[in-house]
């Protein structure tokens, strides 16, 4: 419902960001940077189908979330590749493998997959 409310595409996702549009404030005060928006049972149905961790997809998906937050696009190629390679280091930071390791599950390019 979300997706088709605010991106007018009637199907589902897994993960949608809100930005909040807030103006940077003064230094040192925390900036809220928007909402991130998952949708449980998408993101249940991926890690079954695609035999992920659970908890692994759903870190993946929250990373790429706030990395829209912090203008990250996916929309052309060489944007989804800089995207997936901070996913892969910021995930690697939290002892977890590259998601889009060729012969893993899903597919290289975030232009190319369901998460926004």
């Amino acid at each position: 419902m979300l997706n088709r409310d605010y991106r007018q595409v009637d199907s589902a996702t897994n993960v949608l960001a809100f930005a909040s549009g807030d103006p940077a404030p003064a230094p040192g005060v925390p900036r809220l940077l928007g909402d991130v928006v998952l949708a449980y049972g998408t993101v249940c149905r991926e890690a079954e189908d695609r035999k992920l961790d659970f908890s692994h997809h759903l870190a993946h998906l929250v990373v790429h979330g706030v990395l829209h937050l912090l203008g990250y696009d996916h929309v052309a190629v060489a944007d989804a590749e800089a995207m997936e390679r901070a996913e892969v280091r910021i995930l690697a930071t939290l002892g977890i493998g590259d998601p889009y390791r060729r012969g893993q599950p899903g597919t290289r390019s975030g232009a190319a997959t369901n998460v926004r």
